[in-house]
């Protein structure tokens, strides 16, 4: 519509130029033929050969059609370079993060401004795209790692026993034992593996319920008791209350507590101790699970929760993790409407998770 009403205006001012300019050369010309006797003869003529109207009219139409072009030229001018930019971009000559320049007030800026937000919304999903295809080739070289390692021992002890390449009944049953610890470890990484995938595909669906957060915190540390005291530690659950009820699955979120209260024991026993705090603040439970062990590196801590991401390998392949167990954490808890996050300093390492209440 605007460009209707432009073009119409653009007829307008054409013909008033022309016109004008018209009126013009005509009383300018008539000024000077009659000073000039030369001049007078050939414009008298001209007009006898081709005839007055015929001259201002044809003059007329050839200044409005000069008029219009220059108008509609400075118009559509800038429809060209848009256009140009736009093929330019699609055959690969400027980059997908090119910005075309945006005049102010001019008819088609809005378009400009346009394709800007659609050329920077397609840039983002192609890079989107590639990071997820690099995402999903990172996941499978380490789940092929992963798995590779015990399958590997699991293979092996198993091949010397059918071959019985053993001294006798004791070293038998150590290989079956190391067959077995494999083979266990090698079933946490496929759950985990598909646990994770259910998560990020959101195939997990949760069975709600309404329960106890700090029973339930206080059933975990008992059940923890014993591996801790084997490990040479402490637990204390820390509160000042008795009943915070907590709406969700509850045995996923067992499942996120587990895995931070194992990883407080893995990594923290030099501190001797994991201590686990639970509050209320503003409508929501925090829940903080601290152990006093080497901190974690600054520059790991943005990517602790990435799946796969290992700040010391050793250190995780001995504490028999697979990689994920943050990652299905942090995905549980965002099911639940919450958040986990996590600080390291030299004096402690906390995993902090706030889930919503019921009052």
């Amino acid at each position: 519509m605007k460009l209707v009403f432009r073009t119409l205006l653009h007829l307008l001012i054409s013909a008033a130029l022309a016109f004008v300019t018209v009126f013009f050369f005509l009383f300018s010309g008539m000024y000077f033929v009659r000073r000039l006797e030369p001049l007078e003869n050939i414009a008298r003529s001209f007009a006898d050969l081709f005839g007055e109207v015929f001259i201002l009219g044809g003059t007329g139409i050839v200044l409005f059609f000069l008029y219009f072009f220059i108008l509609q030229w400075r118009l559509f001018h800038y429809l060209g370079q848009i256009n140009m930019t736009v093929r330019s971009i699609a055959e690969g000559i400027y980059e997908m993060d090119y910005k075309i320049e945006v005049r102010k007030r001019h008819l088609f800026s809005p378009m400009a401004a346009n394709i800007n937000n659609l050329v920077g919304r397609l840039h983002h999903a192609l890079d989107d795209e590639r990071k997820a295809e690099q995402t999903k080739n990172e996941l499978i070289t380490n789940v092929s790692h992963d798995l590779r390692t015990p399958l590997t021992s699991v293979l092996g002890y198993l091949g010397l026993i059918e071959q019985d390449r053993y001294r006798d009944e004791v070293e038998l049953r150590h290989y079956v034992q190391i067959a077995y610890d494999k083979s266990q470890r090698l079933n946490v990484l496929i759950n985990d593996l598909f646990e994770y995938t259910r998560m990020r595909h959101d195939t997990a669906g949760l069975k709600v319920t309404s329960f106890n957060l700090i029973e339930m915190l206080g059933q975990l540390l008992v059940q923890f008791r014993l591996p801790l005291q084997e490990a040479g530690m402490l637990s204390k659950l820390v509160t000042d209350k008795t009943i915070v009820t907590v709406k969700g699955d509850a045995a996923k979120l067992v499942r996120v507590f587990e895995n931070l209260i194992a990883n407080a024991m893995n990594y923290g026993r030099e501190g001797k101790q994991v201590i686990v705090t639970a509050q209320v603040e503003e409508g929501a439970a925090i829940v903080e699970v601290i152990n006093f062990g080497e901190p974690i590196p600054s520059a790991d801590l943005p990517y602790i929760f990435d799946r796969f991401y290992r700040v010391d390998k050793s250190r995780t392949q001995w504490a028999g993790g697979s990689g994920l167990g943050l990652a299905i954490a942090k995905g549980i808890i965002q099911k639940h409407g919450g958040s986990i996050t996590v600080s390291s300093d030299l004096e402690q390492t906390s995993f902090k998770v706030t889930l919503p209440i019921i009052h």
